[in-house]
């Protein structure tokens, strides 16, 4: 019996009897507990069978697949809650600027909002706990702020103009965790929507999305996907009834003891004859490249940009005795046409991980001729037999380098520093009436507003103090992307993060090139003709 072998028994024993059945309890099962048993009873030192459970876990699943995981309890909480799309608290966005706790926004109708908290309130005590000037984190706050809905917390809060501290007593309530960050008419007839993940609230929020910009008089649609990282199958399923006039063949899926399962879209959607462009790339996984493999299959619209994750094994969730679970790969996905979206990974997990980073050096992201696919991994869509790929991820109908003109070191070091968010909340703090008193609607905003080249010297001053020197050639290479990000912060903190996008990608060659090709209609139907 290998250690391997072992350890993997270990983690079957480790399942309830309820889950997997009696019948699963062997003696080779039990021959790991007895390991541990004679190493809690007989070994020379002391040893915490806690934590030698949970070495044996972590390194018995690293030679299964990248994507079987354990969690341990403190962490699944907020797993599941980005997935299920909601968790409870007092509903406010925050960061942490200047060692105080200043509010960005209240969650429209939440908690916070209803008692009366407003954007640029500083949160300086929490149940008479003092958390101003105490080098609190952001974890820290969170600690203090989330709890079980219904449950009161009292918050001391400082407003500019006002000389006492207010204090308000706040209920907390379940809150939402959108997935959808932006949707707005991005050209004449044409929606953009950009989703981060597929969790429990997708489908509500990205048909609301639609019905809205149908009112808007949008007739067809750019789906950014870039940097999805998946999420909930059915999320990605009832996106695509948007999509399709007939019930179509969306995704399956089948593994050793998994048998085949298949999932279809509903018939009769909104967006039955719009054209469609899917925007991808290398961070686009699982239920992204569900939807932009079934949008491909189906000639349904055109691909755009470049080669995705290439995450297809389904996990199903398993409760351990402790609050931990266990994350199993069950089963493969499967495109309509019977590609198999999962990379390889028989030579372990960290040649996995390597060749995905190796994408960024063997010049895979600048050039698709960089990307050699074998006509064994050939296959043909299901309406007019254009020819596609498997093999690992969904390679783009049309390629799009990534665009680094605007990127500089100096550039990188005021994102990871933090520096551009901190210069902005301070921006904000300080200019939040003048701003909203000049500029009456975000179109106004969008188009007259530009920070002065005084402001862009503090910017810089502010990057000496934390710690970036200018680098001269770098920042004139850089500097209308600081604006750019500089500019769609403070409209995200003024307005709401769909304005941020709509500044950030206002020059988004990507976004640009996708408009192009739902206007030339003749060259969009050529695509999915060839």
């Amino acid at each position: 019996m290998t250690k391997r072998s072992i350890l993997l028994l270990f983690i079957i024993f480790s399942l309830s009897l309820s889950q997997l059945g009696a019948q699963m309890i062997t003696e080779q099962t039990l021959k790991f507990g007895r390991v541990m048993a004679l190493i809690n009873a007989f070994y020379v030192d002391s040893a915490s069978q806690e934590q030698l459970t949970e070495i044996a876990i972590r390194e018995v699943l690293k030679e299964l697949d990248p994507h079987s995981v354990y969690i341990p309890e403190d962490e699944l909480q907020e797993i599941n809650q980005r997935l299920q799309g909601s968790f409870e608290g007092i509903g406010i966005e925050f960061n942490v600027l200047n060692d105080s706790i200043l509010v960005i926004s209240p969650m429209p109708g939440g908690p916070s909002e209803k008692v009366g908290l407003r954007p640029g309130d500083r949160i300086v005590t929490i149940d008479g706990e003092n958390v101003a000037g105490t080098g609190i984190t952001t974890n820290g706050v969170r600690d203090r702020l989330l709890g079980d809905k219904g449950t009161t917390v009292r918050v001391g809060v400082y407003r500019r103009g006002v000389k006492d501290i207010r204090v308000y007593d706040i209920v907390r309530d379940e809150l939402p965790v959108n997935s959808l960050l932006a949707s707005y008419i991005a050209a004449d007839g044409i929606g953009y929507i950009k989703l981060r993940n597929f969790s429990l609230t997708t489908e509500d929020e990205f048909n609301e999305a639609i019905d809205d910009l149908l009112n808007e008089d949008m007739r067809h649609l750019v789906l950014d996907l870039r940097g999805n990282t998946g999420g909930y199958l059915e999320a990605a399923i009832r996106m695509c009834d948007n999509f399709f006039s007939e019930k179509k063949l969306i995704v399956y899926l089948e593994g050793l003891n998994t048998e085949r399962q298949e999932f279809y879209c509903r018939a009769g959607g909104n967006l039955n004859d719009a054209r469609i462009v899917v925007l991808v790339d290398e961070g686009s996984a699982s239920a992204s490249e569900i939807v932009a493999g079934a949008v491909q299959e189906w000639d349904r619209g055109l691909i755009m940009g470049r080669r995705t994750f290439g995450k297809g094994l389904v996990q199903n969730a398993f409760k351990l005795g402790d609050g931990s679970a266990l994350r199993l790969t069950i089963a493969r996905y499967h495109t309509p046409t019977g590609r198999m979206i999962q990379r390889p990974y028989d030579q372990g997990v960290e040649k996995y991980m390597s060749d995905f980073y190796e994408r960024f050096s063997n010049g895979e992201l600048v050039s698709a001729d960089s990307v050699n696919m074998p006509d064994s991994l050939r296959f043909s869509t299901l309406v007019n037999g254009r020819p596609v790929y498997g093999g690992g991820g969904i390679m783009p109908d049309i390629f799009l380098p990534v665009d680094t003109s605007e990127y500089s070191d100096y550039y990188r070091d005021l994102i990871n520093k933090n520096v551009i968010t901190r210069f902005s909340l301070d921006y904000v703090d300080r200019n939040r009436k003048r701003i909203e008193n000049k500029y009456n609607s975000f179109d106004h905003f969008n188009q007259d507003f530009n920070f002065a080249d005084k402001e862009m010297s503090e910017l810089i001053t502010l990057a000496e103090e934390m710690g970036v020197s200018l680098v001269e050639d770098e920042y004139a290479i850089s500097e209308k992307a600081i604006r750019k990000i500089l500019k769609g912060l403070v409209a995200r903190d003024i307005w709401d993060m769909s304005e941020y996008y709509e500044i950030v990608n206002s020059d988004d060659e990507a976004i640009e090139k996708a408009i192009e090709m739902i206007n030339e209609r003749d060259d969009f139907l050529s695509y999915l003709r060839q």
